[in-house]
């Protein structure tokens, strides 16, 4: 067994036990009830609020992309001579 499949059946292993244990605490009664949706509830909140600051993390501390000029010069020519371009009689 490779060092990845083995991490995979470890990541198996504790997600069927997590579930197991929520599950336990959902039938133990309403105080435990309350306990493991306040659990829940707060990993969902930190995990969108963590991949939200992610994402803005990523935004702030990427470089702006550098235009290509190449593209921009043929476009501004083509453009340019049309437009200049009249007909007269």
């Amino acid at each position: 067994m490779s060092k990845d499949q083995l991490l995979g059946v470890l990541i198996l292993l504790g997600a069927v036990a997590v579930l197991g244990v929520y599950g336990y605490m959902l039938l133990l009664g309403p105080q435990w009830q309350l306990y493991a949706l306040l659990i829940v509830a707060t990993i969902a909140v930190v995990g969108v609020m963590g991949i939200i600051a992610w994402i803005g993390w990523t935004m702030a501390t990427t470089p702006a992309p550098t235009p290509i000029e190449g593209l921009e010069d043929s476009s501004q020519q083509t453009g340019g001579e049309e437009k200049t371009e009249t007909k007269k009689e």
